[in-house]
């Protein structure tokens, strides 16, 4: 299986629940949803989230995903440290939620930065 990985709040997961799919802004103002390799979580999340709560870490089996899934150069208009010639996956459409393997809770540490949840090796 191979895994890539969503960062959102728990009330949006789970109204995509409800309907059977997720979408995010970025769908609708760059075309895609962003996502991210386990190496990609914490450096995204510590830019993009910092000090949020109610979010979760949706686990993604990219082979049943229904939608076009590409691995691109990271979004410039995010400022996260890239490693040279850094790829991301980018998923083109909708997310089937079965595609979703695991939902973990991503809380932020005191200090507002993130950590790998201890599930993910689970």
């Amino acid at each position: 299986m191979s895994l890539i990985y969503h960062i959102t709040t728990r009330p949006a997961w789970d109204h995509a629940q409800s309907i059977g799919v997720y979408t995010a802004d970025s769908l609708i103002s760059q075309g895609f949803i962003h996502c991210s390799t386990r190496e990609q979580i914490t450096r995204v999340a510590d830019v993009v989230f910092r000090g949020q709560s109610d979010l979760v870490l949706l686990c993604v089996d990219s082979a049943k995903l229904k939608a076009e899934l590409r691995f691109e150069p990271p979004d410039n208009q995010i400022p996260a440290h890239h490693v040279q010639e850094e790829l991301f996956p980018h998923l083109y459409g909708l997310l089937n939620t079965d595609a979703v393997v695991k939902v973990i809770d991503f809380p932020a540490r005191t200090d507002g930065t993130f950590a790998l949840p201890p599930e993910l090796d689970a």
